[in-house]
């Protein structure tokens, strides 16, 4: 047999990837680089090294005696990194993520002044009780270990206020959960608990909950003491109810998909609420009591429940944006959707619905809300015969008004609305009125009726030129509407707005941004783009503490503030299309976060 021909030993092609990592190759892992940094920044790094065990001069960092001191100052010098490193500061800040640790020392209790610890993706079985000691812990993260429990004295703790231990084989939480008074974040998801003792609900400064992956089949009724507690995630347990949520007034964000859910949560009094995530159960029906006050959804998932109907109620989330009804068992949909002004998506396949032909459910959503948006007008039959809009003509009775407390007379080129329609409105108990895409100029006088009522105001679309006074004393408005009219200000009467959080200005003929705007402190959203502004009027926008939104593009903008970049709190700031030379368009491209650093790098 040839050389070529003769087969390689299989022993000769093995390489070796792993190796025994012993205890002073570990060592060597801390360099002196490594213990000089942490000693002047009060950081260590230890992260995917490779780590089965902890250096122990780790344990001594805070207390190195002049021998190791003299002896790591000639390995720097060396280097011609010699400095005052010795000052040091306290080790705050340890990182042993991504390494092969089973345990973790008695040792850890020297690091006395440790406030974040992180134990990520290692293999770890227990928690040392030496733990306890770490009084001033404010991050802890054990995700991804092997835990089945914490030591007692981990309740200690209490200044803990992230704590993270997702992805362990926890089976049970101590009620002494509820001496960590300063937890803000909490998430022991994908672990194997089906018990929660009471004692969740006495930590009231949480404002993020995950609990899903679990096993759990009920909630302790004290979650509803979570008055701050803005994401709560159930998903994936075997839930069968929860309990009213109305005292979560704050939670924006909720999953509970994939439970065993039969009815559908009392969520009345959550006002904040802007998602819920509920695929998965077995819900047949939402009571319309259920979902009043919900203003401010925008995404309700619903697919793969068992819904026979639906209330027409629905049609007062008017901020609804996404509906998800895969998969249920619906035959018809109310018409109403198709009043939804916001709605860009809405899922009805896997229904077997015999009031909408299946080839229009494929069509997609434009199509489908066209088609629910003929069978309301001729249901109600709505269609004002004289077009050149008069203001005679059938209008909403108030028992049609009544199903979703909506008045809607919006695209039928009305120049005005008698005052009888607002009174059949407030017998209606209306708090949502759309008066868009019509040829109003100026607001109808009795609109004035509704004001202890109104939740949304939609006057976009008309030939306005003036705001009247009264509507500054709408006292529960929390949408307004003027885009496309004529206006250039708005009058200090609309001070009184104190729950309104949105306001849209865009496309009008605004010079200045109207100094009552100053004093909304609750707004959350303004749009002023497409007007003739020359300036941002910074020392008046940072009144405003939860603007996230600011839309102030295309106007005639020469410079921006430095100062706007105090506004952190924007999620979403809008420049674009003005005549200003800084910020150039390479910063503008990559987002609100780089543009508000840059303007506050160059604060005098």
């Amino acid at each position: 047999m040839s050389k070529t021909s003769r087969p390689k030993s299989r022993l000769r092609r093995v390489t070796p990837v792993f190796h025994l990592q012993t205890k002073e190759s570990d060592c060597r892992e801390l360099t002196a680089h490594l213990i000089k940094s942490a000693r002047k920044s009060g950081h260590l790094s230890l992260s995917g090294k490779g780590l089965s065990s902890v250096p122990d001069k780790v344990w001594t960092l805070d207390s190195l005696d002049e021998a190791e001191i003299r002896l790591l100052e000639v390995k720097l010098d060396s280097n011609g990194d010699g400095d005052n490193w010795w000052q040091n500061v306290p080790l705050t800040n340890l990182d042993l993520s991504s390494n092969i640790l089973l345990s973790l020392p008695p040792d850890i209790k020297n690091l006395y002044a440790l406030t974040s610890l992180n134990l990520q993706d290692n293999g770890v079985t227990e928690l040392p009780e030496e733990i306890g000691l770490l009084t001033n812990l404010t991050y802890l993260n054990v995700n991804n270990n092997k835990l089945i429990g914490f030591p007692e004295s981990m309740w200690r703790l209490t200044e803990l206020r992230h704590f993270l231990a997702s992805h362990n084989l926890i089976n049970e939480i101590s009620d002494d959960i509820a001496d960590l008074v300063m937890l803000q974040e909490l998430d022991v998801s994908h672990n194997k608990l089906k018990l929660l003792h009471p004692g969740l609900g006495f930590l009231i400064r949480l404002t993020s909950v995950n609990l899903s992956y679990n096993e759990l089949c009920e909630m302790p009724p004290d979650l509803v003491n979570l008055r701050v507690l803005l994401e709560l995630n159930l998903s994936h347990n075997q839930l069968t109810a929860l309990p009213p949520m109305g005292e979560l007034r704050r939670m924006e964000l909720l999953y509970i998909d994939h439970n065993l859910i039969t009815a559908f949560p009392d969520f009345t009094g959550c006002e904040a609420l802007k998602e819920i995530h509920m695929s998965g159960n077995a819900v047949k029906e939402i009571q319309a009591e259920h979902i009043s006050g919900l203003s401010q959804l925008r995404v309700l998932t619903l697919r793969d429940n068992k819904l026979t109907e639906l209330p027409k109620e629905l049609v007062s989330l008017q901020h609804l944006v996404h509906l998800d009804l895969t998969n249920n068992c619906l035959a018809d949909v109310p018409n109403c959707l198709a009043m939804l002004p916001h709605l860009q998506t809405l899922h009805l396949q896997g229904n077997p619905l015999q009031s909408i032909r299946q080839d229009l459910v494929r069509c997609g959503t434009v199509r489908l809300l066209k088609h629910l948006r003929q069978c309301l007008d001729s249901e109600l039959e709505l269609t004002i015969p004289n077009c050149e809009g008069n203001g005679s003509g059938n209008f909403p009775d108030k028992y049609s008004m009544q199903n979703g407390h909506v008045l809607n007379v919006a695209s039928r080129k009305l120049k005005s609305v008698p005052t009888e329609v607002f009174s059949s409105a407030l017998e209606a108990e209306v708090c949502i009125v759309d008066l868009s895409k019509n040829l109003l100029s100026e607001v109808p006088k009795g609109l004035e009726k509704l004001n202890l009522k109104v939740s949304d105001l939609n006057l976009s679309c008309n030939i306005l030129q003036k705001v009247p006074g009264f509507l500054g004393s709408f006292q529960n408005l929390q949408y307004l509407d003027f885009e496309r009219n004529k206006l250039s200000d708005l009058p200090k009467e609309l001070e009184g707005l104190t729950r309104l959080k949105e306001l849209v200005l865009s496309h009008n003929r605004f010079t200045k941004v109207p100094s009552c705007i100053f004093n909304l402190f609750g707004l959350e959203i303004l749009k002023i783009s497409n007007n003739q502004l020359t300036e941002i009027p910074v020392e008046g926008l940072l009144n405003l503490k939860f603007l996230a939104v600011l839309n102030l593009s295309n106007n005639d903008i020469l410079q921006v503030p430095p100062l706007l970049g105090k506004m952190t709190q924007l999620r979403t700031l809008e420049i674009s299309g003005n005549p200003f030379r800084q910020p150039r368009y390479a910063i503008l491209e990559k987002g609100t976060g780089e543009i508000l650093s840059y303007l506050r790098d160059r604060i005098p």
